[in-house]
């Protein structure tokens, strides 16, 4: 089995670098009948949304098995486990709250605590209950504070217990992928509606931020972005213009707002009819200081002119994952290096997420990812080159610990560093599991050999 080498005297091997696997709540979790219905479960109901005609009220079973899956955590010697919490699975329709599924995460959080396993928690990703979709969702202002009173009932219950609490995972999916692309739940195709759900996302961050403090005044608060290096498809200059068009709307249109309390100025490429509606201090609130920052990488993405906008050139040359996605890890060193430079010293960093589907098959109970090792390998090193360009990385998280429903793409995409089987829910761990395994295994006995 090939092993992951990283650099002598790595900072990432330091006893102050956290390691981590990663889910989220819809993805793995099931037990559809013991929480509200999301807009992911009418999403997947609506015929031609998913790819493969699946849904995720079983997914991984995870809500029966969890205890399971963390023995299976613990094994791989991780200092941190991220997880989502499903807000349904929290607050009632009526706005009581499910005991019985706010009990769970109290339990998980205790149980991995036992364990030496730090928990780090995301209010949201992107499972957003249906009954406040039938209110307008994230086009609702009201949402907004509706996450800020959810987030306070959370903080109540886990509390200190928690290392960090994100309160959004990629808000860019969230409006862009669901209200302004129509690629995901709830499949709205608006970019007035994309603009206006990614306002009321970040003030929902903002709103939460307070109660998140107050009761657990002692984890780390922050948000969890996805990035990608934006690349002109040639040298042209109308090319070059729409890739900065593009960092500027993907990229600096939500860290910008938090960090500098302003959306980046499109000029005249945007119609002001598109432009969100805020009201007075609603950038205050967003822009509040925030203890870190998640970091979700996969890929760079490459742009060309279009109508005066930017369209995305599909990559075509080998490495690919299945997902059609180009391998570039260099990409993740030079959006970190990139964002370092623009806002000046960011707060602590994560990579919250980052990972690769390829075709994984079981043979004699394993499971032989040799591109998913060499995928770690080298986007591990990709983000010691970061640290060693002065941006505060403090961890990494891979994506993910389970193969999963993956969204769009139902269950035809596998990320995890664990096979699961969907019809019998056998878990095997995958050589890339395996590899990391054994490197996390191998830096705790160098820590420990430190202390002694």
């Amino acid at each position: 089995m090939k092993k992951i080498k990283l650099p002598l005297h790595s900072e990432l091997l330091s006893r102050d670098f956290i390691f981590g696997v990663a889910t989220s709540s819809f993805q793995i979790e099931g037990a559809a009948d013991r929480r509200e219905p999301c807009i992911w479960d009418t999403f997947c109901a609506e015929q031609g949304r998913i790819k493969d005609g699946s849904h995720g009220l079983n997914a991984c079973e995870h809500i029966d098995r969890w205890q399971d899956d963390v023995a299976l955590i613990a094994s791989l010697g991780v200092d941190a486990y991220r997880f989502s919490i499903a807000w349904g699975r929290v607050i009632r329709a009526d706005g009581t709250v499910n005991q019985e599924g706010l009990g769970f995460y109290v339990n998980l959080v205790e149980r991995l605590a036992a364990l030496g396993i730090a928990s780090h928690v995301t209010l949201y990703h992107w499972d957003l209950p249906q009954y406040l979709e039938d209110r307008g969702g994230w086009l609702n202002r009201e949402t907004a504070y509706r996450f800020a009173e959810y987030a306070e009932v959370v903080a109540k219950a886990l509390g200190n217990h928690v290392a960090s609490y994100a309160t959004l995972n990629e808000p860019f999916c969230s409006a862009y992928l669901s209200y302004e692309a129509g690629i995901h739940a709830p499949g709205y195709k608006n970019r007035k509606y994309g603009r206006q759900a990614a306002h009321h996302l970040l003030l929902a961050h903002g709103l939460a931020l307070t109660p998140l403090r107050k009761y657990a005044p002692n984890a780390e608060h922050g948000i969890v972005l996805n990035f990608s290096p934006c690349h002109p498809a040639s040298c042209d200059p109308a090319d070059r213009q729409a890739a900065q068009l593009a960092h500027a709307y993907h990229n600096l249109w939500y860290l910008q707002a938090i960090l500098k309390g302003q959306y980046p100025d499109l000029g005249d490429k945007i119609s002001p009819s598109d432009l969100p509606d805020l009201e007075p201090g609603d950038l205050t609130t967003i822009s509040q200081p925030i203890d870190f920052l998640g970091v979700n990488y996969y890929t760079r993405t490459v742009f060309r002119e279009k109508n005066g906008w930017f369209s995305d050139v599909p990559p075509t040359t080998p490495p690919l994952t299945t997902m059609g996605w180009e391998i570039y890890a260099e990409g993740l060193t030079e959006i970190l290096v990139d964002l370092q430079n623009t806002f000046g010293k960011l707060p602590t960093v994560y990579i919250t997420e980052n990972g690769a589907a390829f075709p994984d098959k079981v043979e004699n109970n394993q499971v032989h990812d040799t591109a998913r090792v060499d995928y770690y390998h080298q986007h591990l090193n990709a983000v010691h080159a970061a640290i060693e360009q002065g941006v505060p990385v403090k961890g990494y998280f891979a994506w993910s610990l389970l193969d999963n429903f993956e969204w769009a793409e139902g269950y035809t995409q596998r990320f995890g560093i664990v096979y699961v089987d969907f019809d019998t829910q056998q878990r095997t761990i995958k050589d890339s599991g395996r590899a990391l395994q054994q490197l996390w295994h191998e830096r705790k006995k160098q820590v420990e050999a430190q202390q002694a």
